[in-house]
């Protein structure tokens, strides 16, 4: 078996941030367009930190209610 590779594709990560700067800078752009251009970006990001972290959701499994 194949080992899956880590990480996010970095041809989508360069056309975000390319998205993001155009948009941005596009003064007819709306404020609708922009906010969801902002919100791609910051989901990427969100991705990045849930990929970086090996601890995250493991908790999910854990019993904290004291209930065997």
């Amino acid at each position: 078996m194949t080992k899956k590779i880590k990480g996010l594709n970095p041809e989508l990560e360069q056309a975000i941030s390319k998205l993001l700067q155009q948009v941005m800078a596009d003064e007819t752009a709306s404020l609708t367009d922009k906010t969801k251009v902002l919100d791609r970006a910051l989901k990427l990001e969100q991705i990045k930190q849930k990929i970086a972290d090996d601890e995250w959701g493991k908790g999910f499994f854990n019993n904290d209610d004291g209930e065997d």
